[in-house]
């Protein structure tokens, strides 16, 4: 599975920015697809991820309320609504796929499949 993440770009604090990881190579209807983020400084953290189905969701504490992730499979994307930015948002965002029955979705070596991130950057 190839991911390709994109949409990311800069925004005032209090905005909004969605974006995408769209999939190729194999379909991810059966996958776990989590988003992740990096800054400089800070290591790889949890954002958020969906089931495969698309009917479980689960949010890191720092985004619940503001971040909502989505799914269309028949698209082979997952989509990740961010409003409310804040600075500390800033990051690189990382979409992520592994299989349903492996690991813990919250841990970034769980994941399998990486795409090459894409750049928030919410100014104050």
């Amino acid at each position: 599975v190839q991911l390709q993440a994109s949409g990311g770009g800069l925004v005032q604090a209090g905005g909004s920015l969605s974006v995408s990881c769209a999939a190729s190579g194999r379909s991810i209807h059966t996958y776990v697809i989590g988003w992740f983020r990096q800054t400089p400084v800070k290591e790889r953290e949890f954002v958020a991820f969906i089931s495969a189905s698309g009917g479980g969701k689960y949010y890191a504490d720092s985004v619940k309320g503001r971040f909502t992730i989505s799914r269309d499979n028949a698209k082979n994307t997952v989509y990740l609504q961010m409003n409310s930015l804040k600075p500390e948002d800033t990051a690189v965002y990382y979409c992520a796929a592994k299989g349903v029955y492996t690991g813990d979705p919250l841990t970034a070596s769980q994941y399998v499949y990486w795409g090459q991130g894409t750049q928030v950057t919410v100014s104050s």
